[in-house]
């Protein structure tokens, strides 16, 4: 009875000391706890490529708020939609990505990682890391706001080009020639030609 109730004692410490590390973390902490998770998993040759981007979509769908920076993309065109074309876009979104940001990350398998600084102002912040490659230093930031304990990306740039500001642009394009529905099965199409491209 006595070593039953230490252990729970204990458990409750750690998990206590662990809430209390978290509730702390910066911006920094949270984006370099998902990178470095993301590039162990690609460096782990036990996994093949589809074991990598299943566990790597894991942790991205952990850190990054898909419905933020959904909204962020469709900009004014988001209050135009209904509650069912906001799910179907933001599904139709996460894979796009998931699958531009993973395409860029596995190209830097075995490279170091630096994260020379961050930005806060107030309840956002830049994350700033650069990938160092034996020919360049490249460049990919994490805006990050928080929510609760922790910071959630809601846009990556990488080399100084915003993925939202990117899709947003081509986005509004397409949503005045040819509407909601036009934008989904374009999306769709992206998604099914991605998938169906050799590794």
């Amino acid at each position: 009875m006595l070593k039953r109730l230490l252990l729970t004692l204990m458990a409750g410490i750690a998990l206590a000391f662990t809430v209390m590390s978290h509730a702390g973390s910066t911006p920094t902490d949270d984006v370099r706890t998902s990178v470095d998770a993301m590039l162990e998993i690609l460096k782990n040759e036990q996994l093949d490529k589809e074991d990598k981007r299943a566990q790597m979509s894991t942790v991205i769908n952990e850190r990054f708020d898909f419905r933020a920076m959904s909204q962020r993309t469709l900009a004014t065109n988001w209050k135009k939609t209904s509650n069912e074309e906001k799910q179907q876009f933001i599904a139709l979104f996460s894979q796009l990505i998931e699958s531009s940001y993973v395409g860029k990350i596995e190209a830097y398998t075995n490279e170091k990682v630096e994260y020379p600084g961050e930005k806060v102002k107030g309840r956002k912040a830049v994350v700033e890391t650069l990938i160092i490659t034996s020919s360049a230093d490249v460049p990919v930031n994490y805006k990050v706001y928080q929510k609760g304990d922790q910071w959630l990306v809601y846009d990556v740039v990488i080399e100084g080009v915003s993925l939202i500001s990117n899709y947003r642009s081509s986005y509004q394009e397409i949503m005045k020639k040819e509407g909601f529905d036009g934008l989904l099965a374009k999306m769709q199409a992206k998604i099914d030609e991605l998938a169906s491209t050799p590794s």
